[in-house]
C-alpha cells in the first residue's frame, strides 16, 4: 500500500514506497482486545474519553492519562495522507535507481566509519550486517536527516478514529501512552511518518516497546534523537521478525539462455548446487553458502537476476513491496562491496492501465490477481506465470505486450 515521500523522508527520491509493515498488524492484533477493535468513529471528543476511560481501565493512572491526552487534536492531513497513497508501479531498475544515489551510498559509508563500533556490537548479538541496517536507515529517513513531521500522537488518534484500520492503530495509542510514562515520547512534541512511526528507522510504538534498546545507555530509548539507540532497536526488531544470524540475504546472479523459468520466483526453493545444475552461477566469487534459495528475475528472464537466501523472507515483515524489499535487500549488498547490478535488456513492461486490462483478462480466466489495481503484486505475478505455462510461453511471471495480446 504506497505510502507518501514523507515517510522514507528523501527529498532526492520522488517514488513512493508502501506503508510496512505486516508484523505491525499482528502486534497490533495481538494487543488489543476484541471488544475495542470495534470501537470507531463517532464524535472526536467522545473517542478521545473512550480512549480516556480504557487507558485507565488498563491500569494507567488517571493523571497520567489526563496528561497524555491534553494536547490531542484531529489531524485532517493524516487522513488525507492515507487516502492520497499513490499507485506503486515502478519496475525494479527504475525503483532502485532513483533510490540509489552516490550521496547515498557516500553517507552510507561515512556513517559505517562513525557508528563502527554500534555495528559491530549489532552484528555481535544480533547478527545482522550492518549494510542491512544502513539500506533501511538510507531509505526510511535519509540516515536520519527526514523523519516525518506529523504529531505521532494526533495521527494514531485520527487514524484510530477513522474506521479504516482501527485495529492497527488503536493499541498503538497504549503502547505510546507507555511510553510517556517511562519518559520516552512527548505527546505534544514527538513527530514523525504521517502514519504513527517514529524515529530514524521509522518504528510504531508498540514496536519501540517491544525491540527497543538503550544503545548508548542514557536510560532511555529514543529512536528519533539517538543513532545507537535506533540501529540497536532495528536490529533486535529484524532478529526478532525471524533474522538468521550471520547468513546471506542475496546474491546476483547469471542465468543460463533456456532454463525452466516456471521455477523461478519465491514459490520454489532449491540449493545452490540444484541451480548450478540448471546453468546458474554466482555473477561474481563463489556461492554464498548452501542454504536454500529461490531464484527472482523482477523483470523477466532478460533482466537483472538475484538467488533469494531466507533472510530475504525478513524483509517482507517490515515492508510488503517487492520492489522496495528487493531495492532495500539489493542496497544492502552495495553498501558492503557489491558491484552494481547488470540490468540486462528486459522486454519492456506494461503501463498502468495496461496491467489493468490484463488483470482483467486474467481474472476472467478464473486465476486470483488480487485487486485489480494496474500494480504488479504477488498474486498477479502468480498468475501471469501460470497462464504463461498454460499458453506456452516462457514462464517467467513477466508481464509483456505479447501476452497481453495473446490474451
Amino acid at each position: 500500500m504506497p505510502r507518501p515521500r514523507d515517510l522514507i523522508g528523501s527529498p532526492e527520491t520522488e517514488a513512493e514506497t508502501p506503508m510496512r509493515r505486516l508484523t505491525a498488524t499482528l502486534a497490533a492484533l495481538c494487543l488489543t482486545a476484541a471488544p475495542a477493535l470495534a470501537q470507531c468513529g463517532g464524535s472526536f471528543g467522545g473517542f478521545v474519553q473512550g480512549l480516556k476511560a480504557e487507558a485507565v481501565a488498563k491500569g494507567h493512572a488517571p493523571a497520567s492519562v489526563d496528561r497524555f491526552f491534553a494536547p490531542v487534536r484531529h489531524d485532517p492531513a493524516v487522513i488525507r495522507a492515507d487516502r492520497a497513497q499513490g499507485v506503486f508501479q515502478l519496475d525494479f531498475t527504475s525503483f532502485a535507481r532513483r533510490l540509489i544515489s552516490q550521496n547515498r551510498i557516500s553517507a552510507g559509508q561515512a556513517n559505517a566509519k562513525k557508528y563502527d563500533a554500534v555495528f559491530d556490537r549489532v552484528e555481535a548479538e544480533y547478527g545482522v550486517s550492518r549494510g542491512v541496517l544502513l539500506a533501511f536507515w538510507a531509505f526510511e529517513t535519509d540516515y536520519g536527516a527526514f523523519q516525518g513531521d506529523f504529531n505521532t500522537l494526533n495521527a494514531l488518534v485520527t487514524l484510530a478514529h477513522d474506521c479504516r484500520r482501527p485495529e492497527l492503530f488503536r493499541p498503538q495509542i497504549f503502547a505510546a501512552l507507555t511510553l510517556f510514562e517511562h519518559g520516552d515520547f512527548d505527546p505534544a512534541r514527538t513527530t514523525g511518518a504521517w502514519a504513527g512511526e517514529i524515529g530514524m528507522v521509522q518504528m510504531l510504538p508498540g514496536d519501540i516497546l517491544e525491540n527497543g534498546v538503550d544503545g548508548d545507555g542514557d536510560g532511555h530509548v529514543l529512536l528519533k534523537t539517538s543513532a545507537p539507540d535506533a540501529l540497536m532497536s532495528g536490529a533486535k526488531m529484524l532478529r526478532h521478525l525471524g533474522w538468521r544470524a550471520g547468513e546471506p540475504w542475496l546474491q546476483e546472479i547469471v542465468l543460463p539462455a533456456e532454463m525452466d523459468w516456471s521455477k523461478t520466483g519465491l514459490r520454489t526453493t532449491m540449493t545452490p548446487d540444484q541451480w548450478q545444475a540448471m546453468g546458474v552461477r554466482p555473477r561474481s566469487g563463489q556461492w554464498l553458502t548452501g542454504l536454500p534459495a529461490s531464484v527472482i528475475i523482477p523483470q523477466g528472464r532478460k533482466g537483472p537476476a538475484f538467488l533469494a537466501y531466507p533472510n530475504f523472507s525478513v524483509y517482507f515483515e517490515w515492508n510488503q513491496s517487492f520492489t522496495y524489499v528487493l531495492t532495500a535487500a539489493y542496497f544492502a549488498n552495495r553498501l558492503t562491496g557489491a558491484p552494481v547490478f547488470d540490468a540486462g535488456n528486459p522486454e519492456p513492461g506494461l503501463s498502468g492501465a495496461e496491467m489493468k486490462r490484463l488483470q482483467q483478462k486474467l481474472a476472467a480466466r478464473g486465476y486470483d490477481v488480487g485487486d485489480i489495481d494496474g500494480i504488479l503484486g504477488a498474486k498477479s505475478r502468480e498468475a501471469v506465470q501460470k497462464v504463461q505455462q498454460e499458453l506456452g510461453m516462457p514462464a517467467d511471471a513477466w508481464p509483456t505486450a505479447a501476452l497481453l495480446n495473446r490474451l
